[in-house]
């Protein structure tokens, strides 16, 4: 299923992480010294590369989908 995560870059990794375990692109955006906007768009960028949506958007909110959660598990125990 993640077959393309080899083109995913370690900061774009870490953007994953942050935002997965926080839940919100703006705490992880702080957390990283970067803009909401830019977190938004690097996620954005790594659910293209693999094809798949890693988080649910409803207005402010996000939620890991299932796929996004088990990506989580895998790159935070390898982190």
């Amino acid at each position: 299923m993640f077959k393309n995560l080899q083109s995913i870059s370690i900061n774009g990794i870490r953007v994953f992480e942050a935002a997965a375990r926080l839940s919100n692109f703006a705490a992880a955006a702080s957390e990283l010294n970067v803009t909401p906007a830019a977190v938004s768009q690097q996620i954005k960028k790594i659910e293209n590369r693999l094809g798949v949506q890693l988080f649910e958007r409803t207005g402010r909110n996000i939620k890991l989908t299932e796929v996004g959660y088990r990506l989580y598990l895998g790159v935070s125990e390898a982190l």
